[in-house]
């Protein structure tokens, strides 16, 4: 009917009774039987407003029209005369989700006349009204903070591409969509027309993790239209936002250095491994994954494709022990597809990295001279028995193996593939009393697969200092002489002249060219099992005596074989 299709929506209020006098109706008689607690609009002339209502005689409560029954709220504006009088009269102050029952004499109804056959002359019209929606051509988009993450440093622009989760209400409180119920944030640009008006706006300035309301009137939303059965023409929408994610297609990679060691002397660069540890989260602060969780550090060459375009190029530049906060948009990272159900599609990436180590495939043993004994006139060489101290950390400090852990001082020969190849380059020559700090990249340690505590692929520091140092003799050999030995070596072997040589004058006459300074027994082993093994190799009957044609002149007890 023409004269109806005014009235308002309402929600959830508290009764209100109103008391007329008796006799005939003067002005509107308004109860307002269900009022709100929170009302922070009430309508005024030149509001626009969508409400239900049922319309009824008040002489039979005959109802003669209602929005109910169509399935559409009504919308007018109040105060121009586009309602009849006691409407326009009655909506006045009304909130949204209020309810109100109005009764309207005859003559600011449609008065003697009636209408169409269906009021009659003179009747008392009453309107039992909820009001859903209220807005006017002079609003804008408001916007109300809930809350907003400390330390802001970028909010969302004109042209940004931003993810965000919201629930979607309309103004009377009825939910039409939600993002949650999804399970996925709306991803979309911004000032490009791909959101509505008002959304458009409602959204510039936001940080992430910052919570907010919008409020968008209907010429800025889905206006006369309305949008399928979700959202009704004229409606306001209401929408609870959560920012997630803010980048622009032309960011870059960037980098908050939190702490570098000093004295750092090296820097990684492109064709570097590198082994860090990191925690992986969004950018409102939700993990999705780490290192330190797995108790492994990622490991990884540096520049070569290896890993994310960002994560490249952010691990140049960095030292040993160095943390940063790397922040990677998305075409830097897993571009619009994401990965799975860990990362999704257009994802801001931050990762909190700790440099744990870096080498090159090209890296030599690295030996720092710390402490030198002036007196220097012997030093550590191949073959040589040594006793050493030593501590064996990782390059974050992290103490994998010390010699302080034992009784005595480590003891090895050097050359003799008894330690790893670095440590080996950093015993090698080395005075008695001299310490050393000696660095050895994987490939001269314990390599990709660790070892024991030393895990993958990890650099090793070791402090080092030699205790005791016994010139050594070549492998297979058990004695050497110094220099020239005896012409003949039988005759200077037979102390007694009585041409046979048993263990006892055979260990005299050893014993002796060692004590001399002409010969030298092999280092770190006993001497008398040394003895007895050579008498044993020259004793060729197994009689317990050397006899001189027993004796092989040619290797003149050089080469006695272990």
């Amino acid at each position: 009917m023409a004269f109806l299709s005014h009235f308002a929506l309402l929600l959830s209020l508290h009764v209100a009774a109103v008391t007329c006098s008796p006799g005939p109706l003067v002005d509107v008689a308004v109860d307002r039987y269900d009022i709100p607690k929170i009302c922070p609009r009430e309508v005024q002339t030149d509001d626009f407003i969508r409400y239900h209502f049922n319309g009824t005689f008040d002489a039979d409560g005959k109802k003669f029209d209602s929005s109910h029954d169509k399935g559409t709220a009504f919308v007018s504006q109040v105060g121009l005369g586009r309602l009849i009088t006691g409407m326009d009269r009655g909506l006045q102050g009304m909130c949204v989700n209020e309810r109100r029952r109005i009764t309207v004499p005859p003559h600011l109804a449609y008065g003697s006349i009636g209408t169409g056959g269906v009021i009659p002359p003179d009747a008392v019209l009453v309107y039992d009204v909820l009001l859903l929606d209220i807005w006017n051509a002079a609003d804008n988009v408001q916007i109300r903070t809930l809350s907003k993450a400390a330390g802001c440093s970028r909010t969302a622009a004109t042209m940004d591409f931003v993810r965000y989760h919201y629930n979607g209400t309309l103004l009377s409180g009825q939910a039409f969509d939600s993002s949650y119920s999804r399970n996925a944030t709306y991803d979309t640009y911004l000032g490009q027309g791909d959101l509505i008006k008002g959304m458009d706006k409602g959204l510039l300035g936001a940080c992430v993790g910052e919570r907010r309301v919008i409020i968008v009137p209907p010429f800025l939303a889905y206006g006369e239209s309305g949008y399928g059965t979700q959202v009704p023409p004229q409606a306001t929408l209401v929408f609870e936002v959560l920012m997630v994610d803010v980048f622009n297609p032309k960011d870059d990679v960037t980098a908050k250095v939190r702490e570098v060691p000093k004295g750092c002397t090296r820097r990684t660069a492109s064709g570097d491994y590198i082994r860090y540890h990191y925690n992986g989260t969004f950018q409102d602060g939700t993990a999705f994954d780490s290192s330190y969780q797995r108790n492994n550090t990622y490991n990884t060459y540096i520049g070569m494709g290896y890993v994310i375009k960002g994560m490249d190029k952010a691990l140049l530049g960095l030292c040993m022990g160095e943390k940063r906060r790397i922040t990677i948009p998305p075409h830097m990272a897993y571009g619009e597809e994401g990965v799975g159900d860990l990362i999704p599609g257009s994802a801001v990436l931050v990762f909190d990295i700790h440099v744990i180590d870096f080498h090159n495939p090209k890296d030599t043993v690295k030996i720092k001279v710390t402490h030198k004994p002036q007196q220097c006139n012997l030093t550590s060489a191949a073959d040589d028995w040594i006793q050493y101290r030593y501590n064996c950390s990782l390059m974050d400090g992290t103490l994998l193996y010390s010699s302080d852990h034992y009784d005595s001082p480590s003891i090895t020969t050097l050359a003799a593939n008894k330690v790893i190849l670095g440590l080996e380059e950093g015993l090698s020559g080395m005075c008695m009393g001299e310490r050393r700090e000696v660095v050895v990249p994987p490939h001269f340690g314990h390599g990709e697969n660790g070892a024991g505590a030393v895990p993958q692929s990890a650099v090793l520091f070791f402090q080092l200092e030699l205790v005791e140092l016994r010139k050594g003799v070549p492998e297979g050999f058990m004695f050497v002489w110094l220099g020239d030995g005896p012409k003949h070596l039988f005759s200077a072997m037979d102390l007694n002249g009585d041409k046979i040589v048993p263990l006892e004058e055979f260990s005299t006459f050893i014993t002796l060219q060692v004590k001399e300074g002409k010969g030298r027994l092999r280092p770190g082993v006993d001497a008398d099992s040394i003895i007895k093994d050579m008498f044993n190799n020259q004793d060729r009957d197994r009689d317990g005596k050397i006899v001189e044609n027993e004796l092989d002149e040619s290797e003149r007890v050089k080469r006695d074989e272990l």
